[in-house]
């Protein structure tokens, strides 16, 4: 199963590189995903360019703690909910803010939340 269009995956991988030379590291989320049956979603904004699989995000497994850190999309796509259905992407999401302000109001929220656009 192929969560990420090669589009993004390319995206990923550009901001992968940006953050490896330096260039930048508080990238836009570009790719969503989330477990339908449980209250785990991963918002993903790079991936290592020598690793695709190896991606870098903010996760909420769903227990009030969501946190920033580096995880294997291969253990993400394992994953089923309680009623054994597989990880989707949102198709329909679109950030428009760095992942440092979802991890802030991830703090306050204890939960990943959809900012409203800036105006």
């Amino acid at each position: 199963m192929d969560l990420i269009p090669e589009d993004l995956r390319q995206v990923l991988i550009a901001n992968g590189q940006a953050s490896q030379d330096g260039t930048k590291s508080d990238h836009i989320p570009v790719v969503k995903l989330f477990m339908p049956d449980s209250q785990a979603t991963w918002l993903i904004t790079e991936l290592k360019p020598s690793d695709p699989d190896l991606a870098y995000g903010l996760a909420d497994l769903g227990m009030g703690a969501p946190e920033s850190g580096w995880f294997r999309l291969s253990d993400i796509i394992a994953q089923r909910g309680v009623l054994n259905l597989p990880i989707k992407r949102d198709p329909y999401f679109r950030a428009d803010r760095p992942l440092s302000a979802y991890e802030a109001a991830a703090i306050v929220a204890g939960r990943i939340v959809t900012l409203p656009p800036n105006k």
